[in-house]
């Protein structure tokens, strides 16, 4: 990754996200209200033209690629190949049982409910949209991602 200062960083992500530069810009900077549309423009063009901004923002298109191609599809038959290797092995039982569980979850059959609430009764969990969640789940998967490849260099 080349070396960005903070708002670059941020300027990027907000990219890949939006894919609106004056939006990014506008997230990333301090941009007052009377700033004209078209300087914001001007110098989220800028940003976008620095040869270190564009790399992060294609390495972030990458992950986010990557990301995006996991699917209920690709984890089933990620888990159908490790019950498939579990069941050859002569003591692979539990981990065959543990993969037929998984695509279970996975595919809705089967549902563990836990009710998580506190002293007073009150629900804990405040109640989150599918897309905050996704994108929630989104942010750590590619948080691991990044460590695992921190710590094979």
């Amino acid at each position: 990754m080349p070396d960005l200062t903070a708002k670059q960083e941020a300027f990027a992500v907000a990219y890949v996200e939006m894919g609106n530069g004056s939006k990014a810009y506008r997230q990333s900077h301090d941009v007052g209200a009377d700033t004209k549309p078209e300087t914001v423009w001007s110098n989220a063009s800028r940003l976008l033209a620095d040869s270190k901004v564009a790399a992060r923002v294609k390495e972030l298109q990458a992950e986010a690629r990557e990301l995006l191609m996991v699917s209920v599809g690709t984890l089933t038959d990620e888990l159908e190949q490790a019950r498939l290797k579990a069941m050859a092995d002569d003591k692979g039982a539990s981990a065959a049982v543990s993969a037929t569980m998984g695509k279970a979850k996975l595919h809705g059959l089967l549902v563990e409910k836990t009710e998580v609430t506190g002293k007073d009764g009150k629900d804990l969990m405040p109640d989150h949209s599918p897309r905050k969640l996704a994108k929630a789940v989104a942010l750590i998967l590619a948080k691991g991602m990044k460590e695992a490849d921190g710590s094979r260099n």
